[in-house]
């Protein structure tokens, strides 16, 4: 039968993790790393973070800015008149009137000598914004490079099944002409000629499925990575990067996991914020410096020069009490950061285990998946050679053919899960970087705009020139 010139060619696709629709020498984009490494590049998600984290590196140099001086120009210039009458005498007024046109110019200088330490809480609050925007930066790379061999190794399974449904609806094919031919012969009768229909009617009912499911993983491979899938390469897992026991993959998820970490940074931004409404209840004290030249030629003085310098103390005494409730918000919002911190710990061990457990399982459904697919080889060769001699009937050989079918489906769904899981550990235990798969692109560096900006005293354009 048909089925016999087809099986092998399946049963290579299946075994070589799809290899059906590798190429010979694919380019970097139809391998995994190279897919992996242009959804690092050009993912709108990943570019979108990026920027939040620039907008956030803004806020240190902001927060600098109460150590620095603050400069203000002024300068006037316009006209006066005057008129004004005076009593000379009884019954005798004398007026006058005067126009005067003064102009004056002048800069002040006020530095802050001290307010409570505010100054120093919010820069070091700043940074530690900035240093968890940076772990949701991570989080969202992380998340990405998971969605995108995801959608890798979905193209790839579901174009593998297709390929298997198309050759199953050529061997119900065939069996449907064998069994017209047999039944020509008074070999069989019309039931095994209607169900040899019904079963073709139905592979071609999962082969429209299949196409129908590739169609949409390639949409979303287009999605996540940002072009269309070509011919692409088998995926590999990468368990040589994961830990090697349970237990140590725990620990690192609850130390290194990125949405942890930045929680943890979260606990010591509500902690200096604590200080920072503390310090309203501080003296400010100021030192300012001014200097003022004006000039008018109609008037007595026609042209003067002032310099002011002075040390102001401002005291807080009573506010309405606001100062006091802010200090007491400020401190259970740090008690609910680190509740909060403790349940991120949580779900990340939760994490962990969850997908240790899905890639231990799926390293045991390959191995049960391929020998299921090698026993229902032998029971369909048994079956249709016992058909032959009359001791089994088609529907036993249709069925047969199914469980083929279903055994090929099944171990393709394995191997695309051992892949996908592999990667889901590393995700879990925070190690899904391109650094750690060693990825063929270059590794955006946030250090590089923050330094950029930290220290800037001026300036309206962005390190890129906007």
């Amino acid at each position: 039968m048909a089925g016999g010139t087809d099986r092998p060619a399946i049963r290579a696709a299946v075994i070589a993790v799809i290899a059906a629709i590798a190429m010979t020498c694919p380019a970097a984009a139809d391998t995994l790393a190279g897919s992996l490494a242009l959804a690092y590049e050009n993912n709108p998600q990943v570019n979108a973070q990026r920027a939040i984290l620039r907008q956030q590196d803004e806020a240190v140099p902001r927060a600098l800015s109460g150590y620095r001086p603050r400069v203000t120009g002024t300068a006037n210039i316009g006209g006066q008149f005057t008129w004004q009458s005076v009593n000379v005498g009884p019954g005798q007024q004398a007026s006058s009137h005067a126009w005067t046109q003064p102009r004056s110019i002048g800069a002040q200088v006020q530095q802050t000598l001290f307010n409570g330490f505010q100054t120093g809480n919010n820069t070091r609050t700043a940074e530690s914004q900035v240093m968890a925007a940076r772990e949701t930066l991570r989080t969202i790379e992380q998340q990405v490079l998971l969605d995108a061999a995801t959608a890798y190794m979905n193209v790839l399974r579901d174009a593998a099944v297709l390929e298997v449904q198309r050759s199953n609806v050529r061997v119900l094919g065939e069996t449907l002409r064998q069994t017209r031919d047999r039944f020509n012969v008074g070999e069989v009768t019309r039931t095994d000629v209607a169900q040899a229909q019904a079963q073709l009617a139905a592979g071609q009912s999962q082969l429209l499925g299949a196409e129908s499911t590739l169609v949409t993983s390639k949409a979303t491979y287009r999605r996540v990575i940002g072009v269309e899938p070509g011919r692409l390469a088998p995926g590999m897992p990468v368990d040589r990067l994961s830990p090697r026991t349970l237990p140590a993959a725990i620990a690192e998820g609850e130390a290194m996991n990125p949405a942890v970490t930045a929680a943890m940074y979260g606990v010591d931004v509500a902690a200096l914020q604590v200080k920072v409404s503390e310090g309203v209840l501080y003296p400010v004290v100021t030192l300012t410096g001014s200097v003022t030249r004006a000039h008018d030629v109609t008037a007595a003085i026609a042209e003067q020069f002032i310099a002011l310098g002075q040390v102001g103390v401002t005291v807080p005494i009573y506010q309405g009490g606001v100062e006091y409730a802010n200090i007491r918000a400020a401190k259970e919002n740090l008690g609910q950061t680190r509740l909060t911190l403790a349940t991120t710990r949580d779900q990340a061990r939760a994490n962990v285990v969850q997908a240790w457990g899905q890639h231990e399982a799926a390293k045991a459904q390959v191995q049960a998946a391929q020998e299921q697919v090698t026993a229902s080889e032998v029971a369909l060769n048994g079956v249709r050679e016992e058909a032959r001699v009359g001791q089994r009937t088609t529907l036993d050989v249709l069925n047969a053919q199914q469980a083929l079918v279903n055994a090929r489906v099944a171990l393709v769904t394995a191997q695309r899960d051992r892949v996908v899981f592999s990667y889901t550990v590393l995700f879990a235990v925070g190690r899904l970087g391109p650094q750690t798969l060693g990825l063929p692109t270059p590794i955006y560096d946030p250090m590089v705009h923050y330094q950029q900006v930290r220290d800037a005293w001026g300036g309206v354009r962005t390190p890129d020139g906007r």
